[in-house]
């Protein structure tokens, strides 16, 4: 069994996972699930990357030390990826005493080689991304973030980068595999080809680092030690059996604003210990949000938690690698993402499977029904050049254009039903066999499609597959064996509920930006039980309190964070284009708010004037369906439908008292 290293970026602790660390997350994820289909021994590495100057500055201003926050933001990392069931195989931290150990074996063998000497650094620095600058941008900002540069002087331990101008650009002809996609090659051709200058290794001005290994002044350079992780991950320096197992990584995937460090510096540190080279490093594009890429500078980061809570986490991945084309940017939208759902998911896959299902238990007793044996295969052609162009496309990080080859099947599934009309052939007796034959061929292409899907949609594939009375998960067929005619006529279909239920847009959308707006005031919460595959229930409309702690308590000082006041509503209306959600206008006693809420459907604006409520004063603007929101009512929900109940007061609360 052949193996597959692959490893995501180290991800950098100075903020929570967004939607983009997300995405890279379930891209190796997703890779990994296909790997292990192709027959592959499979290790996928994650971790955090926690040293630098910015986790240095970020901890002091939380008032915490620098490990305390790495410890913090580091559990944040493993929480959401394991709500999202994303199965990594190993994760590292860059505050582990083995890694300390490899980084310096790492350093030591380039030292004692003679790739490193000790000089004096002057010049411009980006703390954002730990960067030594020699060309900035003509307004003197850094290259890759754009952000402002510190001018820094300190004594440095250089690496002799220049000497690996011309082993790096044999390299990179040698194995043109090396560096994809090809506009990133060609970034990184140009780049090596200008002419490399030597490369600050170590710092004095800082502390929060690994030490250099005989020089106290000295902390390592925070790229040196983040890309060592690869390696440290998988026992360089302390488990050497199961480095020599895995090493090197078949691929590294990044971001395409490291592709500098991954493909001109990582190949260089190695090439300095005599150390052998990842066989691939493959750079995707960035998600933007209204046109420009997210970042926290920006404010226009968006999270997973609430696609993942509202939609359900195959929702979320599907998304994610349909829409964007891997290695160009892609723009992210709540409208998007609850569009695909229900076209593709819902209205699709989701539509698909119901119908088979419904027809097998009505027509069959819910049985797999014997086709007769000289019945013709009416996909056996297409659904082989599906499968083969769906692994042409996946081996290619082509993962867009391989879930279209499995949707050409879905819609080929419609049509043949369209055609066939097997309602009217249950109609008539004589055509029984037709029927049979109609109806197998539909069911087992729909089990053509989950096992081409599982890689994306792990557990919705898995649940379709089941309710076909397969037993065990699809995560151990593998994909030389598919086959047509895994379906056994007689056996027992599990129907249940619907794969992907349709969802209304507008409700969705604003779900999921109440979650979102609650998740940046409060921190991120530990759900009670990891995001289902499929929507949520509704969560209650009313304002949140702040995140409760693992044992489902709160400090005082938490609550008392959150103010609380009586309001009255001076007037209500409907927003055009929005069916479910009301402006208020509410007196708070010191000014008139505009607040919207989700309660259109329960309440009538005329009869909520005059009315005196609970708000929540003190969170942040946030805009639903394009009308901006300052603070929340407060309600309770009941009744399995999610019905808001406002809440209110038995005897006279002048407005603009706080609650307590």
């Amino acid at each position: 069994m052949p193996k597959y290293y692959l490893t995501t970026p180290i991800y950098y602790v100075n903020a929570r996972p967004h939607i983009g660390h997300t995405y890279t997350t379930i891209v190796a994820d997703t890779i990994a699930r296909y790997r292990r289909m192709r027959g592959d021994d499979v290790v996928f590495l994650t971790g955090t990357d926690e040293h630098g100057q910015k986790v240095e500055r970020a901890a002091k201003s939380a008032g915490v030390t620098p490990l305390q926050y790495a410890d913090r933001i580091s559990a944040e990392y493993r929480r959401l990826w394991d709500q999202l069931d994303l199965r990594y195989d190993r994760f590292i931290r860059t505050t582990e005493w083995r890694h300390e150990r490899a980084v310096h074996n790492l350093l030591l063998k380039a030292r004692d080689a003679g790739h490193i000497y000790k000089g004096f650094y002057e010049g411009l620095y980006c703390v954002s991304d730990e960067f030594y600058v020699d060309e900035p941008t003509p307004e003197g900002n850094c290259p890759i973030c754009g952000r402002a540069l510190e001018k820094i002087r300190e004594e440095n331990y250089y690496f002799k980068l220049s000497a690996f101008t011309d082993r790096l650009l044999k390299h990179y002809e040698d194995h043109p595999e090396f560096i994809q996609p090809e506009a990133r090659r060609n970034e990184v051709l140009s780049f090596v080809r200008s002419g490399l200058r030597d490369l600050s290794v170590s710092r004095t001005s800082i502390k929060w680092g690994i030490p250099w290994p005989d020089d106290e002044k000295h902390v390592i350079y925070v790229w040196y030690d983040a890309l060592t992780s690869y390696m440290s991950g998988v026992g360089y320096g302390d488990d050497e059996i199961q480095y020599e197992k895995v090493w090197p990584a078949d691929l590294h995937l990044i971001g395409k604003e490291i592709i500098r460090f991954h493909a001109v510096y990582w190949p260089a540190f190695l090439m300095a210990a005599d150390e052998p080279l990842p066989r691939q490093v493959v750079a995707h594009g960035w998600w933007t949000f209204e046109g420009e890429k997210m970042s926290k500078s920006r404010g226009n980061i968006r999270l997973a938690q609430p696609a993942a809570s509202v939609l359900g986490v195959d929702a979320l991945r599907y998304f994610l690698l349909r829409e964007m084309v891997f290695g160009q940017d892609g723009s992210f939208s709540l409208d998007s993402l609850v569009g695909r759902y229900n076209s593709d998911l819902a209205n699709g896959l989701g539509n698909l499977a119901s119908r088979v299902l419904t027809m097998l238990e009505q027509n069959f007793g819910g049985l797999i029904p014997e086709p007769p044996a000289a019945a013709p295969n009416p996909f056996a052609d297409e659904w082989r050049e599906a499968a083969r162009a769906y692994q042409q496309s996946f081996d290619a990080f082509a993962f867009s254009q391989g879930l279209q080859e499995i949707w050409k099947l879905v819609a080929s599934a419609d049509k043949y039903l369209a055609d066939t009309k097997p309602w009217s052939l249950a109609a008539d007796p004589a055509r029984r066999d037709e029927l049979a034959s109609v109806l197998y061929n539909s069911a087992e292409l729909l089990r053509i499609v989950a096992v081409l899907a599982y890689p994306v949609l792990p557990h919705s594939a898995d649940k379709i597959w089941a309710q076909l009375g397969l037993r065990g998960s699809i995560s151990s067929h593998r994909l030389e064996n598919l086959s047509w005619g895994g379906l056994r006529p007689s056996d027992p279909i599990q129907k249940g509920d619907a794969v992907f239920p349709r969802v209304q847009k507008e409700e969705a959308i604003e779900r999921m930006e109440q979650m979102e707006e609650q998740i940046r005031a409060e921190g991120a919460p530990k759900p009670a039980e990891p995001a289902k595959p499929g929507p949520a229930a509704t969560p209650a409309p009313a304002a949140g309190l702040p995140a409760a702690a693992g044992d489902g308590k709160i400090s005082i000082d938490d609550f008392m964070k959150v103010e609380l006041r009586v309001g009255e509503i001076k007037s209500a209306e409907r927003i055009a284009g929005a069916d479910k959600i009301l402006r208020l206008m509410v007196d708070i006693g010191t000014e008139v708010r505009q607040i919207v809420a989700g309660i259109a459907q329960f309440y009538e604006p005329e009869k909520l004037v005059g009315r005196r409520v609970i708000v929540v004063v003190n969170l942040a603007p946030r805009k639903l369906r394009g009308v901006e929101s300052n603070g929340m009512v407060v309600a309770a929900t009941v009744g399995p439908e999610g019905r808001p109940v406002l809440a209110g007061f038995h005897e006279d609360a002048p407005v603009g008292s706080r609650l307590k």
